[in-house]
């Protein structure tokens, strides 16, 4: 038998198709990794290979709009992890989400999505389709009663979602929501971006596809920008058809760095879900700390959800100080580990004041109405020490 054949009676674990899926054993220059084709247009044999091409018997590369050998690997692997038929690679996980909505959704229909969803996918929904006379409404998470209640017979297409959500961490019981689409004849949309592969796999609980950030986890080290959805062969397909047309395709180059985060995807999620969940009991007990959030904390809300359908709790905590905004900036600035940035999932720990970082344009009143208040800090653990992040924090909260 041979060695690829070997391979593929076996059962993988996550952290071996992290290593080897999507990679076939034949490459260039008998390279161990991915090359970079690094090329925006490919050459035909013949008229005869561009005619076996055009009418589908053989497809392959024609322009890098739409495939990049690179692009292929990354989406295959990123397909292995999530358990997903197939897998399409965007410039940024907005480029991934706007195409998505664009391919599914047609002048009067309508998106029902809950309200802790990215701020900026919410922003998408209710200005820029409404522009196309795409309705969205959007419901409480957790709240599963009004979602079906915002349903409209004829008209909803797509029910969007995100868990963990940003910045408190609420848990959306998935298999509850996917019913919910399934009686309603619905796509469903889990953005999975702060729990990755390793921590939820959502197609498993009946979620039609599923959306990562790739900047973020999946690629690990804050350095390119990509979004990765996932899901059956025939909505991606669709998918792709219209990224084609409006063109958010990720470089080669940023392919092959996504192809290297994601080997080692599987050990940085457990180092970060480890020192999440001893910084997060830390700032629990914290006499300066108002309230923790953190899904992997019995105290949390999502505690019972999240412990039923996530094998770790993910790299992200929030919590509240006991000040007002001038002393909680104090707390962020005397941290020196961790940095002050708005991003998350990569090796260094990032802290960031929600109400000064991603909603400064409004005055406090406006952000308190939408549950962002003055005292909230939220910290994106890196691969640092535990020990050493853990008395940074004490040291800045004391």
């Amino acid at each position: 038998m041979s060695k690829s054949g070997a391979h593929k009676s076996l059962r993988r674990s996550l952290a071996t198709q992290a290593v080897h899926s999507g990679e076939t054993e034949s490459r260039q220059s008998n390279a161990i990794t991915t090359p970079i084709v690094q090329t925006s247009t490919y050459v035909f044999r013949d008229t005869a290979e561009l005619i076996e091409h055009m009418s589908g018997q053989k497809p392959r590369e024609e322009y890098g709009r739409y495939g990049n050998p690179t692009q292929k690997v990354a989406e295959t692997k990123c397909a292995a992890l999530e358990g997903a038929a197939a897998g399409l690679a965007f410039s940024s996980g907005m480029s991934a989400i706007t195409t998505t909505l664009f391919a599914m959704l047609r002048q009067g229909q309508h998106i029902v999505m809950t309200d802790d969803c990215y701020r900026r996918t919410r922003q998408f929904c209710r200005g820029t389709l409404s522009k196309f006379g795409i309705e969205v409404s959007i419901v409480p998470t957790g709240d599963y009663a009004a979602l079906e209640e915002a349903i409209r017979p004829g008209s909803t297409r797509v029910l969007i979602s995100e868990t963990p959500t940003n910045p408190y961490l609420k848990v959306v019981d998935m298999e509850r929501l996917a019913d919910i689409a399934k009686k309603h004849g619905l796509i469903s949309i889990i953005d999975s971006t702060f729990a990755t592969p390793v921590n939820q796999r959502p197609l498993e609980h009946g979620i039609d596809l599923v959306l990562h950030s790739a900047t973020k986890y999946m690629a690990g080290h804050n350095d390119i920008m990509a979004g990765i959805i996932l899901g059956s062969e025939p909505l991606i397909d669709a998918i792709r058809e219209c990224q084609g047309v409006l063109g958010g395709v990720l470089d080669p180059h940023a392919a092959y760095l996504l192809i290297r985060g994601l080997k080692t995807l599987p050990i940085r999620v457990a180092q970060q879900n480890a020192s999440a969940l001893r910084i997060a009991h830390m700032l629990e007990a914290h006499p300066n700390v108002v309230r923790a959030y953190y899904c992997g904390l019995p105290s949390h809300e999502g505690h019972e959800i999240a412990a039923r359908q996530m094998t770790g709790f993910g790299g992200v905590v929030s919590f509240e100080f006991a000040g007002g905004l001038e002393e909680t900036s104090a707390v962020v600035d005397k941290a020196r580990i961790f940095q002050i940035a708005p991003s998350l999932g990569g090796a260094e720990s990032l802290i960031e004041q929600p109400a000064l970082m991603s909603f400064f344009e409004l005055s406090s009143e406006e952000r308190l109405a939408i549950g962002i208040k003055d005292n909230l800090i939220r910290i994106a653990v890196g691969l640092e020490d535990s020990d050493d992040l853990t008395a940074d924090l004490q040291e800045a909260l004391d």
